[in-house]
């Protein structure tokens, strides 16, 4: 699906107490780690371009704000 595909006129638009109000938000600092994934997920980032790292760190940052509602179950060690 191409942006021009997408309707948007049921979105109002953006007025200036909307910007007024908005802040900046830079993102935290990151940490390199080193993360196996498997070939057909890895190609598909490939796919998408030179930023296909950043792409699958906003995938796991997606992932994770919509699980923060669901607490890890703990598993007692025997």
């Amino acid at each position: 699906m191409s942006d021009e595909d997408i309707d948007t006129s049921d979105i109002p638009p953006l007025s200036q107490e909307f910007f007024a109000k908005a802040k900046l938000r830079m993102p935290k600092s990151t940490v390199t780690i080193s993360v196996q994934v498997d070939s057909e997920t890895f190609a598909w980032f490939q796919s998408q371009g030179e930023i296909a790292e950043q792409q699958m760190s906003v995938a796991l940052k997606i992932y994770a704000e919509a699980h923060k509602a669901y607490p890890v179950s703990t598993v007692k060690q025997a």
